[in-house]
C-alpha cells in the first residue's frame, strides 16, 4: 500500500509544474506587448524622421 504523504508529493509536483507552465505563457505575452508597443514607438520615429527630411528637402527646393 502506497503512503498518503506520496499523494501529496505526486499532487505537488503536478500543481507545481502546471503553475510553470502558466506563469511562462504570462510572461511571454507580456514581453511580447513590450515589444510590439517599442516597435511601435520606433516606426513612428522613423516616419517622423523620414517627413522631417521630406520637408527639408521640399524647402530646399523652394517648393
Amino acid at each position: 500500500m502506497i503512503p498518503v504523504w506520496v499523494y501529496f508529493v505526486v499532487a505537488g509536483i503536478i500543481v507545481s509544474a502546471f503553475m510553470a507552465v502558466k506563469t511562462g505563457r504570462d510572461e511571454r505575452k507580456v514581453e511580447n506587448d513590450m515589444i510590439e508597443q517599442e516597435g511601435e514607438v520606433y516606426m513612428k520615429r522613423l516616419e517622423e524622421a523620414r517627413d522631417d527630411k521630406k520637408s527639408e528637402h521640399e524647402r530646399s527646393l523652394g517648393v
